[in-house]
């Protein structure tokens, strides 16, 4: 009711059922006082939590911004307080270095795709020696530019591998045609 709500120490006015099914005024078991503090209280897994967002740098990688946090907090915090890392960062975190299994098993599947249409085993390793070439530049690229090794920095190298491959598998394709005409 709007009449209760005009000011603070109209919320005293407000009624509530006790135990016994009675309607009584808040006032009669409480006090409204004029404090200071947040405006509003962030919970993580049951405790108060402060919240800390951030972005590395530029020139440095999103792991190297986490190296960096963690190592301060570990100097920083006091006894009994902790941290733990949530959403995108807490992803990364359980996803690990997931590259490292997963880029050799692609191009071995390409490999094998590609020993599949060309019906020979040497004919894929034209178009399969192209990708560490194309990265081996690409990365120097990068680290002469003094970039990072970011997600756009990795989208990119993931199109360029398979521009780099299409144009393999089109030359190939040509040599293997022309080889065979009489």
């Amino acid at each position: 009711e709007q009449q209760f709500r005009l000011a603070p120490e109209q919320i005293g006015q407000l009624k509530v059922r006790n135990n016994l099914g009675e309607m009584v005024p808040l006032a009669s078991f409480i006090m409204v006082s004029d404090t200071s503090g947040p405006d509003r209280v962030m919970h993580y897994n049951g405790f108060i939590t402060a919240e800390l967002n951030g972005a590395p740098a530029a020139g440095y990688s999103s792991g190297q911004a986490q190296a960096a946090i963690e190592k301060l907090l570990k100097e920083e915090l006091p006894n009994g307080m902790t941290y733990e890392w949530t959403e995108l960062t807490y992803q990364q975190i359980l996803a690990g270095n997931t590259a490292l299994f997963v880029f050799p098993l692609c191009v071995l599947l390409a490999f094998l795709v590609l020993a599949a249409q060309y019906e020979s085993w040497s004919l894929p390793l034209a178009v399969i020696l192209i990708v560490p070439m194309t990265l081996l530049s690409a990365i120097t690229g990068v680290i002469l530019a003094g970039s990072d090794n970011n997600i756009f920095t990795q989208i990119g190298l993931i199109v360029l591998v398979g521009l780099a491959c299409k144009n393999a598998i089109l030359i190939v394709e040509f040599a293997k045609d022309k080889q065979e005409e009489p």
